[in-house]
């Protein structure tokens, strides 16, 4: 039997719009429920493999239900522009995937369905409907299934006739009748009175309809119930009649039309996803292939891509190309299993509309081919433009190549531009900027992709200059490719006694942590359960409930923090939880990522986080929690090169309030830095109304919450949290601090109204923040956008003065031929392995560079420290 799926279009953009967090493209177009309602839709075409697909869609005019019904629909919310418009691109999609559209004035897309349901059924076919909305319910039948999105459109359920009798104990049919007596508030159908879900079910159960329970009514039990049913009676049919799905809508239309397939258009598709920026979409679109001839495959953009399968090859190719002449260079690596075993798997040159594949496996058993590629890779009078010049400078490392003449790296300029997408493959890029696609290409289109970056460099090289980010792309970002390289190869040594012996240590702490809570406890249990520790908080130990889930209490840190001074258990458990985690992540982790010379080698992240810092991963060093000391002493395992060498740790004092201060220009706190008082004491001063040699500890500390709460646009109900004073008092702690930095509260405001205004921020050094949350109609994501405007220029410009940082540092190491190595950057900290010998001159190189980086209206100052190891050092 032939398949149809049948669409509630509003009802599954809704559902996604609301499911999903605010999503735009380059554009600022929004895009969520788009997004979700297309993928949800691949889903379906993966499980349900139907044969045809028909979408419905609500008309603006009103239906014969306001007609007959003023109130129909009344009070309902208009619809966020955010969602509104995002229907003309979803009919777009549906015209590219090759699906046919129903909206008809005077009838909503439920009686479509309805009527298209009813209709295909008696034409043979097996009917699915994807809704949101339970009223599709009664359309219900042996052949007739109905798909209930639930939990936004992440989860489903299918309901045929016997599911719905099962689950519900009433027919479809009489399904209409429970509404009809419960009524229906999103639709502001009445029903009748003191009647709700559980009630009406009931009384359908027993009297199958409205009008056999009106007939039978001297048999209801409950005078105010019976009441109820006399006095609106006819409340209850009407009601009835609104909740009734029509399956006879005037429609125009024969089988044939219904199951004739409208051609989907694969390549508009494609160029749709890319310009909607749906990345992970994008490989499901089915593309041609093409034919591959020997040796040269000749692509219908004119781009050529040539095997060069000998040194001679590769030598003749070299030798033709001029030297003022930009060569278009991208590697392809693989890494296998350790960080000195990762090796190039091929190589991409491209120049003139060719693309030429360097095949390493092949290529590396001819003596002469290394030699070639070495001289020309290492010579700077051939300029490339790379696409992850990064991982290019990594990978050629291994083979004792010093990659010269980079001018231009496509994968971060593009990541400039546009700080959201988290991802940049160039095939991404290609499309988006040029409008080609070389996946239609088939097979080779990634290859192909290469010979694009011609273009690619010319368009973003502009857009660049025309957003005024060539200093901070030429001066910090593509020469900071090479250092976060240099960084990646030199790695960090790990001392495995030290990790052992932590690691028994951990052990012995957590077994006496799990001890402690099973005393308080009265009893052994699995504290990582949440189900067992729910009973022992909340029913044992009769701590006030919080919060709860479907499968029970909840035990989150969120719950744990609000109940931390309700028993001392709570701080065991939470202790408990940092230590396990810390053992797992940190000493069963490590162990696991040692490379075969006693290191750690991370991957340095440049192009993945909105605001400009860098990230690590495999591991992630950046991100060793301190708060514990048995966090802390995680940073022991770690340690110098070699027995003559000891870690150097530099790291920003107080930078991003020095930052605040300089954008903000408030003449109070700027004086604060420049007369080198401590700026905590000072704003505990102003707050508490007392003179500095009277603040106390607890000052200091809650003048520091405020501090670094303003930076993050705190309010004053978090504030009181995290403080735990009332909401009173931190209004008032804000207050005064506004009134004493008047130059940051009008910062704050105006910053706000620039993000407002434009869309996005921007550091001191022109980086951009896109933030579309700013304009949203939703109160709470709106909020959220205000709290980002606020915080992104700080930490942005933070991060840009680090990075700055590390590029000198490592510039004048090298300069002046040192042995000590910029290993490690972690937020505002960077880590430098000093030999002994260099270590008064490194340590002057290093708070120049740092505190000489940029020249700001209060004075940028740096701690340094030195150690055997980190832990030290720190």
């Amino acid at each position: 039997m032939e398949k149809i799926l049948l669409l509630d279009s509003n009802s599954i953009m809704n559902r996604a719009f609301y499911a999903l967090p605010p999503l735009t493209n380059s554009e600022g177009i929004h895009t969520n429920a788009v997004y979700g309602f297309v993928n949800m839709l691949f889903k379906l075409y993966e499980e349900i493999k139907p044969d045809y697909v028909v979408a419905a869609f609500d008309r603006k005019a009103p239906t014969f239900r306001h007609t007959e019904y003023a109130d129909y629909k009344a009070g309902r919310k208009k619809m966020p522009p955010e969602l509104a418009e995002q229907f003309p691109i979803i009919k777009e999609v549906f015209e590219a995937m090759g699906i046919k559209k129903f909206e008809i004035d005077g009838y909503e897309a439920d009686d479509l369905i309805g009527t298209l349901a009813t209709f295909s059924e008696r034409n043979g076919l097996e009917v699915y409907i994807l809704t949101g909305d339970r009223d599709a319910l009664q359309l219900a039948s042996d052949n007739i299934k109905v798909i209930i999105t639930k939990k936004g459109v992440s989860e489903k359920e299918i309901y045929d006739r016997n599911r719905m009798i099962e689950d519900y104990g009433v027919t479809p049919q009489e399904f209409i009748d429970v509404k009809g007596l419960m009524g229906d508030s999103s639709d502001n159908i009445p029903g009748v009175p003191g009647i709700g879900e559980k009630t009406a079910f009931k009384l359908i159960q027993t009297y199958k309809s409205i009008e056999n329970l009106l007939t039978n009514i001297d048999e209801v039990s409950g005078k105010k119930l019976k009441e109820n049913l006399m006095n609106y009676r006819e409340q209850a049919i009407f009601s009835k009649k609104l909740a009734t799905i029509i399956t006879e809508v005037p429609i125009d239309m024969d089988i044939d039309d219904i199951k004739s397939k409208e051609t989907s258009n694969h390549e508009a598709l494609r160029k749709l996803f890319f310009k909607l920026q749906f990345k992970s979409l994008i490989d499901k679109i089915p593309h041609e292939k093409i034919q591959e001839a020997e040796g040269t495959i000749e692509a219908s953009s004119n781009i050529e891509i040539i095997s060069i399968s000998s040194a001679k090859e590769l030598q003749n190719l070299l030798e033709n190309i001029k030297e003022d002449e930009i060569s278009y260079w991208n590697f392809d690596i693989i890494h296998k299993d350790f960080y000195t075993k990762t090796a190039i798997k091929e190589i991409y040159i491209a120049a003139d509309d060719k693309v030429y594949t360097l095949d390493i496996d092949i290529l590396e058993k001819d003596e002469n081919f290394f030699k070639n590629l070495k001289r020309f890779l290492e010579n700077e009078t051939f300029k490339k433009v790379c696409y992850d010049s990064k991982n290019a400078y990594t990978a050629l490392s291994k083979y004792e190549i010093d990659l010269k003449g980079v001018i231009f790296d496509i994968m971060v300029a593009a990541y400039l531009i546009d700080a959201s997408k988290g991802d940049y493959p160039l095939v991404t890029l290609i499309n988006e900027y040029l409008g080609e696609d070389p996946m239609s290409l088939g097979a080779q289109g990634a290859v192909a992709a290469n010979g694009y970056m011609t273009k690619l460099y010319e368009i973003l090289n502009k857009k660049l200059h025309e957003e005024d980010m060539d200093e901070l792309f030429y001066n910090m970002e593509l020469p900071l490719t090479k250092v976060l390289s240099s960084m990646e190869v030199l790695g960090f040594k790990v001392d495995r006694e030290v990790l052992n012996t932590l690691g028994i240590k951990f052990k012995e702490e957590i077994e006496t942590t799990q001890k402690e809570i099973f005393d308080m406890a009265g009893e052994e249990f699995n504290i990582s359960s949440p189900k067992q520790l729910g009973k022992i908080l909340f029913e044992k130990l009769d701590l006030p409930v919080i919060k709860k889930t479907k499968t029970g209490y909840s035990t989150n840190a969120e719950v744990l923090e609000q109940l931390q001074d309700k028993h001392p258990i709570i701080d065991k458990i939470t202790y408990y939880r940092q230590l396990t985690k810390l053992n797992s992540t940190y000493i069963e982790g490590l162990r696991n990522v040692i490379d075969e010379d006693g290191c750690i080698h991370s991957s340095f992240n440049q192009t993945v986080t909105t605001t400009g810092r860098l990230s690590s991963t495999e591991p992630n060093l950046q991100n060793i929690p301190i708060k514990y000391e048995m966090g802390r002493e995680i940073r022991k395992i770690f340690i110098p090169f070699t027995t003559d060498s000891v870690i150097l740790s530099a790291d920003y004092s107080q930078i991003e309030l020095r930052v605040l201060a300089h954008i903000a220009k408030d003449d109070n706190m700027i004086s604060a830095f420049k007369e080198n008082i401590d700026i905590h004491t000072k704003t505990a001063s102003e707050v508490f109304r007392v003179p500095l040699e009277e603040v106390t500890k607890l000052m200091r500390g809650r003048a520091k919450a405020v501090n670094f709460g303003i930076v993050y646009g705190i309010s004053d109900f978090s504030l009181s949290k995290d403080l735990k004073i009332t909401k009173k008092e931190a209004k008032e702690y804000i207050d005064i601090y506004f009134d004493r930095y008047p130059g940051i509260k009008e910062y704050l405001n105006g910053i706000i109204s620039v993000a407002r205004e434009n869309g996005y921020v921007k550091t001191i050094l022109n980086r951009r923040r896109a933030i579309p949350e700013i304009n949203a109609s939703n109160k709470v994501v709106r909020s959220l956008g205000e709290r980002l405007a606020m915080n992104a220029p700080i930490q942005g410009s933070a991060a840009d003065i680090i990075k700055l940082a590390m590029v000198k540092v490592y510039n004048e190491l090298r300069d002046n031929k040192l042995k000590s190595k910029l290993i490690l950057q972690v937020h505002d900290e960077l880590i430098v392995n000093v030999h002994l010998d260099e270590l008064e001159r490194v340590q002057r190189i290093v708070k120049e560079a740092m505190e000489g980086v940029l020249e700001l209206l209060v004075p940028l100052e740096t701690d340094m420290h030195t150690g055997k190891d980190w832990y030290e050092a720190k």
